[in-house]
């Protein structure tokens, strides 16, 4: 009787060992966890200057630390209090080729194929609805990153490791969006295991697709498993440019009665409503139409330099960019403004003094 009792508590208390292991991590909005991802985001990502002026990581460990990638992007692979594996990307860079990812912004479908070099070509699927659509630059900085991160995501799953958690500050937010749909699209499949874990943290982090894209995001990631904290003083946030076209809405909407009605009228009366709708319709599209321009198809040439073998894609016909997912807005206290004065322009003249105008 006695030896079954022992066998009964020796039972239990390994079920809840590893029960709790399993369920370590956990849905909401976990301030002193941010806390921690800021440090170690800045240890390494962060110029000396400013990385001093932030405490270092008090429950996390370095593991691994990838080369400049891509439009050089990097990332890092963190250990957590042993239970959690930290998938850290790190944001732009005073590099030319950094910036071109922010500046190619011109939409493509979150669905299809990207051919960044000779030797790979990046099947991705970040939204199963064809109307949704993300920026090409901040795709191809995802494609480079996913390559090399998976078979890290790989052997800490072998190693027992089932909890992950993507960290971005600004354009490495943008990439955490894209790259947290990546990973759910790849456990969808079957390609990643049903039984990992992910908890996103994006940190001032720009708009990462369409509200189509939106809408799969948040779809996968509710219930407080993803978050974007943002300053509301912040300028990155509001990027890309959004243009809101009459061709966004749904096909369910007040614009096909709008055009239906139209063309019920008589010759003169279709005349002048066709001369008032154009008004309202094609402004916006004229923008969207220039913006392919000179975010796509200029910025793409310029991508070329860095990467000669990249293909670009079909755009896809929108700019329609949304803030996504659920954010944590951090208000600036009064006072705010004289402590942390505007800084974009003498960066902006540091990055063009050290690498040459784009």
């Amino acid at each position: 009787m006695n030896v079954l009792k022992l066998t009964a508590v020796f039972f239990f208390l390994c079920w809840g060992v590893f029960s709790g292991r399993a369920q370590h991590l956990k849905p909401g909005f976990d301030k002193a966890e941010y806390r921690e991802l800021i440090y170690l985001s800045s240890t390494s990502f962060e110029a000396p200057s400013k990385a001093k002026l932030i405490p270092k990581p008090e429950h996390s460990k370095l593991a691994y630390q990838s080369k400049s990638i891509g439009l050089d992007n990097a990332w890092e692979l963190w250990m957590k209090d042993r239970t959690t594996a930290v998938l850290c990307i790190r944001g732009s860079t005073a590099k030319s080729e950094s910036w071109l990812a922010n500046l190619y912004a011109a939409m493509v479908p979150a669905k299809g194929e990207l051919n960044i070099d000779a030797q790979h070509t990046f099947k991705y699927e970040l939204s199963a609805d064809p109307k949704a659509a993300v920026p090409a630059g901040f795709l191809i900085s995802t494609a480079f990153i996913a390559e090399d991160m998976l078979p890290k995501i790989d052997s800490c799953y072998q190693s027992g490791m089932r909890d992950f958690i993507i960290m971005g500050h600004s354009q490495g937010g943008a990439i955490g969006y894209l790259l947290t749909a990546h990973l759910y699209s790849l456990q969808k499949q079957g390609r990643l295991a049903s039984d990992i874990r992910f908890k996103t943290y994006c940190s001032a982090a720009p708009k990462p697709g369409n509200l189509y894209f939106a809408y799969s995001y948040e779809s996968v990631t509710q219930d407080g498993w993803a978050y974007n904290v943002i300053n509301a003083a912040d300028w990155v946030p509001q990027t890309p440019f959004s243009v809101q076209m009459l061709d966004d809405f749904p096909e369910i909407s007040p614009v096909p009665l709008i055009e239906g009605m139209i063309k019920k009228q008589s010759f003169f009366k279709r005349l002048i409503l066709n001369m008032m709708y154009n008004k309202v319709r094609n402004p916006s599209r004229k923008v969207v139409k220039r913006y392919q321009k000179l975010l796509g198809e200029e910025m793409a040439k310029r991508i070329k330099t860095y990467l000669p073998d990249y293909e670009a894609p079909a755009y896809y016909n929108s700019s329609n960019y949304v803030r996504t997912g659920t954010s944590v807005i951090l208000y600036p206290k009064p006072g705010y403004d004289q402590k942390f004065p505007n800084f974009l322009l003498i960066y902006t003249c540091s990055i063009r003094n050290k690498q040459g105008s784009l």
